[in-house]
């Protein structure tokens, strides 16, 4: 258990994405710091180990795992994770969600405009990007607040990245979603702030995770991260982890609607003409 973050023996957390990434690492330091966790996930048979192993390390640090693997865009599983947490808390009063983490990555990467109009974007995979990683926050929180689960002290983040206010090839509907994001973030904090809960989006670096492999060039990102970033390396997962437990200290409490980059500086550094850049091409 951490030695200097610790939670009450009640609170949970929920964490939307806990099968690997940034979710990943984050539920399994949640639970070394005493918070018990819900994870929802959406993996096929073949990543299914890597959930248990997950698993297996927020039980062996003596917490609760509640996981579903779900499609979280989905209204009526939504709902029925959120109700079986309601009758899990109903077991013990103490119980609280004092963390809700946002953490979908499913999103398509193909160009707005194209001279073939085969490669362009369609409407729909427009709305199921948006939808899963943007606008599902909001239900997800609304669920969440309806069904009394989270109480003054309650923290919210959402995963960004640099996509939300600068471009890449490719990543126009991804970019999109992270910008709304962002957005949804501000309008949570404002709304909630009453109830004494925060919202932040945290901005990760660029990091080796399942999802970053699914963008082109993304070998490419890693590289040029590795040089221009002011401590010489990527961003990790554990980084995130270790930021979001630090935020959801009580001290953190007036913390609230930002956008917080947990990246070693690199997003501040425009790597043209810096010193730390060796050839990439």
């Amino acid at each position: 258990m951490s030695k200097t973050i610790t939670f009450n023996k009640g609170d949970w957390a929920l964490i939307l994405g806990a099968s690997s990434g940034f979710g990943g690492a984050t539920a399994k330091e949640l639970a070394k710091c005493g918070m018990n966790i819900v994870g929802v996930h959406f993996d096929r048979a073949a990543t299914m180990p890597k959930v248990e192993e997950i698993k297996k390390e927020i039980t062996d640090a003596g917490m609760k795992a509640l996981f579903f693997n779900i499609n979280a865009s989905d209204e009526n599983k939504r709902n029925e994770v959120l109700n079986e947490v309601k009758a899990e808390f109903e077991k013990d009063s103490d119980s609280n969600l004092k963390v809700l983490m946002h953490s979908l990555a499913f999103g398509s990467l193909r160009p707005l405009i194209s001279d073939d109009p085969n490669e362009m974007i369609t409407q729909r995979q427009m709305d199921v990007t948006i939808d899963v990683m943007a606008t599902s926050l909001i239900y997800w929180v609304q669920g969440v607040f309806t069904r009394g689960l989270m109480k003054n002290g309650g923290r919210i983040y959402a995963m960004t990245s640099s996509g939300g206010h600068s471009v890449l090839m490719n990543y126009g509907a991804v970019s999109a979603a992270k910008a709304a994001l962002e957005s949804i973030i501000r309008q949570l904090a404002m709304e909630l702030g009453p109830y004494g809960i925060t919202a932040n989006a945290i901005l990760a670096g660029v990091t080796d995770t399942p999802a970053l492999r699914k963008i082109p060039g993304a070998m490419k990102m890693i590289e040029v991260a590795k040089a221009t970033n002011p401590q010489m390396r990527t961003t990790t997962p554990e980084d995130i982890a270790k930021a979001i437990a630090l935020l959801s200290h009580e001290n953190a409490y007036f913390i609230s609607g930002n956008v917080i980059g947990v990246d070693g500086g690199e997003d501040i550094v425009n790597y043209i003409g810096q010193k730390n850049v060796k050839e990439l091409e």
